[in-house]
């Protein structure tokens, strides 16, 4: 495995880190002892960073996480949670100081720790980025002096926002997702003004949350028709020449070094042992220049998300 360092936090963090989304059982029902199993088999094969969320499976990721974590000791691995996104409406978003200090405990308590070593912002374009420059980043410094929390930064899908509310608190990290993988690298556009600051980068969602697989994209998945019909022309492809999309779409996004880690999740021990393997084995240089000009009509082709002045 290898290790890169997450910006002025200094952090050395797994170059795949673990998105404990699964957990919650997000994306299926989910055998709680085999997701339990899916954490330790990541930790033992080099994975030491965690993200995760109370907004996942509503409390239930950080729950199932807090039983794999147990027994576990805490400098083993690095862990992150964040704040202000409790559901799937608007009403669910709370980015008030007050939330935030209520929220943290709530975290550590679900998952036995006395702290986190990254606290963020969660999906803040649904909120006023402006209160979370001018109220929740300065509490989660406060969680920070109060020992609850080593770092703290910010999350959320639409590159402009993410990077203006990044800049403006000097948050030690982001975490973007679905901007780094085979149809979408627009996250390298935000990254020299990130990288002046030495903010931390953290990426997930290298299948882009479905496009990037045999599978498909999900009903609920908000990419446009054209987008997905791309991916899925992409998918046959590799499956037509004996390959897995999913494969190339990981190797793809971990080998860009400016990304501290990449989140991949799974509720599955065998899914997260595959895909270790897979940044152990050499990219098919010949199947990604294919792939990459069957997607080249759609490339960074996203989707608005939250507020529309967010977008």
């Amino acid at each position: 495995m290898e290790y890169r360092t997450l910006g002025k936090t200094g952090l050395r963090v797994s170059a795949l880190g673990f998105g404990a989304s699964s957990l919650g059982g997000v994306f299926r029902d989910i055998d709680e002892s085999e997701a339990i199993r899916a954490v330790h088999i990541s930790l033992d094969l080099g994975i030491n960073f965690i993200d995760v969320s109370p907004f996942y499976g509503l409390t239930k990721a950080e729950t199932v996480l807090g039983k794999a974590l147990r027994g576990l000791k805490r400098d083993s691995y690095i862990l992150a949670t964040k704040l202000g996104r409790y559901g799937s409406t608007l009403a669910d978003f709370d980015f008030s100081a007050a939330r935030a200090l209520k929220s943290i405990d709530e975290s550590l308590a679900r998952m036995g720790v006395d702290y986190v070593d990254l606290i963020q912002a969660h999906d803040i374009e649904f909120g006023d980025v402006n209160q979370v420059v001018t109220e929740t980043m300065p509490a989660m410094r406060k969680l920070i002096a109060a020992g609850k929390a080593r770092f703290a930064g910010v999350t959320g899908l639409p590159l402009k926002c993410l990077a203006s509310a990044a800049l403006q608190s000097d948050a030690d990290t982001i975490l973007s997702y679905c901007h780094y993988e085979l149809n979408d690298t627009a996250l390298l556009g935000i990254l020299p003004q990130l990288a002046a600051r030495n903010t931390g980068i953290i990426s997930a969602s290298p299948l882009g949350m479905g496009l990037l697989s045999v599978r498909g994209a999900p009903a609920w998945h908000p990419a446009p028709d054209l987008l997905k019909a791309a991916c899925a022309k992409a998918a046959a492809h590799c499956s037509a020449h004996g390959a897995s999309i999913e494969k190339l779409a990981v190797q793809f996004s971990v080998a860009q070094p400016q990304i501290a880690t990449t989140l991949v999740g799974s509720a599955s021990p065998t899914n997260m042992q595959r895909n270790i393997q897979w940044i152990n084995e050499p990219l098919d240089r010949t199947l990604l220049a294919q792939v990459m000009e069957i997607l080249k009509p759609v490339h960074d082709v996203t989707w608005p998300s939250g507020r529309p002045e967010n977008n």
